[in-house]
């Protein structure tokens, strides 16, 4: 019996971090949705997907609050989705910048059991919750539009209201490893094959002028090594490209190919997008001015 009780007990233990039930529905009123906007914009910023890469996003904003500018709207796919959602919630810069250093990555993820993919992104809604001023998009300081594939269609679709852990979740459902999330009914998933730098959907939401913060591959400086990965980088470039010709100004901080997760490489891609955008300062200015 005691062996029985114990057996028992470790695989509680074991399914503690696991999600059982990952595919569950959304549909109460927290269930994020697309609404128009409360107010009207003028600037938004849009914070691109790219996974680790996402971190220099944290030093551009840390170079914008310094420079005292703001946006009206941001609009966030994947990694952009979180450290915008996070900001534009009322958090400062150098907050979003302590957690970004101090997370633990391995702790943004569950298991699945019984799923295609094998990971469950519910850390990732809890992280955003538990640090997020303010918990409902369409409440935030800052209009917020967080950018999710919608799996049937292929479509990209910016999530304005609702909860706002839930769809950055959705925006960071990495496609065929994390589980996608059911929001009334319809599957999402993360937008690194719809809008991966999503300017034609700031524009759409409003926006009349548009910095980009571009956090994918620089596919022109890729090391032999990453010969394996160059399909991948040249469909994805051309995604880009389509946004990218739509923003009045482009910011891509340069840290280098190879990514991971170690503090080191975190800090240095926060410092590379920290002094990418202070080398832009006078640009900068010129268009929030506008």
């Amino acid at each position: 019996m005691m062996q029985r009780r114990k057996l028992l007990l470790g695989t509680a233990a074991a399914l503690a971090g696991c999600a059982i039930s990952p595919d569950r529905n959304h549909d109460g009123s927290d269930a994020p949705w697309t609404a128009p906007l409360r107010r009207p914009v003028s600037t938004a910023w849009v914070l691109s997907s790219g996974g680790p890469r996402g971190f220099t996003h944290v030093g551009v904003l840390k170079a914008l609050e310094e420079l005292g500018l703001s946006p009206d709207l941001i609009v966030g796919a994947s990694v952009g989705a979180m450290v915008g959602c996070l900001r534009a919630s009322g958090m400062g810069a150098t907050q979003v910048e302590r957690i970004a250093l101090e997370i633990q990555p391995m702790g943004l993820a569950r298991v699945t059991l019984g799923q295609a993919e094998n990971l469950n992104g519910a850390p990732i809604a809890e992280l955003v919750r538990r640090h997020a001023l303010e918990p409902r998009l369409e409440q935030m300081p800052m209009a917020m539009a967080c950018v999710a594939t919608r799996r049937s269609d292929g479509n990209a679709i910016a999530f304005t209201a609702g909860d706002a852990g839930l769809a950055v979740q959705a925006s960071a459902a990495i496609e065929g490893r994390f589980t996608p999330v059911r929001i009334n009914g319809e599957q999402y998933v993360d937008p690194d094959w719809s809008a991966p730098l999503p300017v034609r959907i700031a524009r759409a939401l409003g926006a009349r002028r548009v910095l980009a913060v571009d956090a994918t591959v620089h596919l022109d400086s890729a090391p032999a090594a990453a010969e394996r990965f160059r399909a991948m980088d040249v469909r994805k470039k051309a995604l880009v490209d389509l946004d990218a010709a739509q923003a009045d100004l482009v910011l891509k901080p340069d840290f280098g190919y190879w990514v991971n997760l170690s503090s080191e490489f975190r800090e240095r891609a926060i410092d590379a997008g920290y002094r990418a955008t202070l080398a832009q300062a006078p640009a900068l200015r010129r268009l929030h001015a506008l």
